[in-house]
């Protein structure tokens, strides 16, 4: 992986863990104006001697300094070398070094000591820039008003606006409107709709489907019934993907609950055929992985009194891409006792084979602790499987406590198929006294 896509990943996870930043807003730095320079120099770029900050605190909430301005320039020079840097190394191949992780979390650092007024100052600069690449530029102007996007989403969406003719074409830019529309419409859905409806045409390469997405998904954190009416009134073309981020911005069971009644009302207004069935199953779909992902005392206790019927939860789908692996055997056992087995056989397998690879010592010793049944039966099948191919002798042993039929042929099959290579002869000797073809 170059660097540069490295740091432009770097970028997009911390710049949205918002728990990570409110951390940072507390701790503190000194910029050295001199070892600052001294880094400059190496890249031929000279610091105006008038934008020296000493002791700058970089906290956003009371910062203490009488020129905002020059600090301002000062970080953006900063900003520059940083960028720099990270262009010099961009043919190593791999992810970044420590130092070079080091250097990039001082990055971020320094980031969070500047306010909105700031951040405008230095965009300008780095705009300005003729020193730097223009995906580096672009990143950086991205990063910068992606540190709006939390607490000045409107200040983000303008700076983004102001630069639009120079974002147009870079993802990151969609994914930081998006975001910053989100977070407003969590507190004021109103006022961020009417921005995106004065908007949307003026800035089609940035306010696009995506960004839509970002503001419904914003919109249902306190108003599911709305965020479900904004996907007709906004025109998305991806309807299913637009109910999908309204369930996974529920966090709690209640939150769920009130979802799920809208969905439903929702779904009502949906002319009956094709497309109300799509929208149902991507909507039972990610409500299923959404009270997964709760964990399995609140996850299993909704879906019990959600009152879903039979076809709604047969349509809850695949919960294995929720399910915490050390919970796997409780929702193995929940879905053998509440769910129909048949229509829940890929899930089992799946939550099987991951926990089995993971760890297939207490995989094992659950599968011979669980009551016998359908449930039971498909778990086998997938453990026998994924250790067949280095416990071939334990992965027999589970595929012949299956009943006789299919389901232990086919078990058997596959074990011949995945038995060690370097152990010939006792896989022919087994595939002998199975009646192998």
């Amino acid at each position: 992986m170059k660097i540069s896509i490295a740091l432009s990943l770097l970028i997009l996870v911390l710049g949205s863990l918002f728990g990570w930043q409110e951390h940072q807003r507390h701790t503190t730095a000194r910029v050295s104006h001199d070892a600052l320079a001294a880094q400059a120099a190496q890249f031929g770029i000279a610091l105006d001697p008038t934008l020296a900050v000493e002791g700058v605190r970089t906290t956003k909430r009371g910062r203490q300094h009488e020129d905002k301005e020059a600090d301002a320039k000062n970080a953006a020079a900063e900003f520059i070398i940083f960028a720099k840097e990270m262009e010099a190394m961009e043919d190593q191949d791999g992810p970044p070094d420590q130092a070079a992780r080091e250097k990039i979390m001082k990055f971020f650092d320094r980031m969070m000591s500047l306010d909105s007024s700031q951040l405008k100052t230095l965009i300008a600069e780095v705009r300005a820039s003729p020193e730097l690449k223009k995906e580096s530029r672009e990143n950086l102007i991205n990063f910068s008003i992606m540190m709006l996007a939390s607490d000045h989403p409107q200040t983000a969406l303008a700076l983004l606006t102001e630069s639009s003719d120079f974002l147009k074409e870079n993802e990151m830019g969609k994914g930081v409107m998006s975001s910053s529309l989100g977070q407003w419409a969590k507190d004021d859905p109103a006022a961020a709709l009417e921005w995106l409806r004065a908007n949307s045409a003026k800035f089609p390469d940035l306010v696009d489907d995506n960004a839509k997405s970002g503001m419904i998904s914003g919109t249902a954190v306190n108003d599911p019934k709305l965020a479900f009416k904004l996907i007709a009134e906004l025109g998305l073309k991806d309807g299913d993907e637009a109910i999908r981020s309204i369930v996974n911005a529920t966090k709690t069971s209640e939150e769920r609950t009130a979802t799920l009644a809208a969905l439903c009302a929702h779904l009502a207004t949906l002319p009956e055929g094709k497309m109300r069935d799509q929208a149902s199953k991507a909507a039972f779909e990610a409500l299923g992985k959404n009270a997964a992902e709760e964990g399995f005392e609140a996850g299993s206790k909704w879906l019990e009194n959600a009152a879903l019927t039979p076809e709604q939860l047969a349509k809850v789908g695949d919960l294995s891409y929720g399910i915490k692996r050390e919970e796997s055997g409780q929702w193995i056992e929940w879905i053998g006792t509440k769910l129909p087995v048949e229509k829940f056989k890929v899930c089992i397998r799946q939550l099987v084979h991951d926990w089995t690879k993971n760890d297939y010592q207490a995989a094992g010793k659950w599968l011979a602790s669980t009551p016998a049944g359908p449930a039971k039966n498909v778990s086998i099948r997938s453990y026998a499987e994924t250790v067949a191919a280095y416990e071939p002798a334990v992965a027999v042993q589970w595929a012949m406590t299956l009943p006789p039929g299919k389901d232990r042929e086919d078990t058997l099959e596959t074990i011949y198929v995945e038995w060690p290579e370097n152990d010939e002869a006792a896989k022919e000797a087994f595939k002998k006294l199975h009646g192998i073809e």
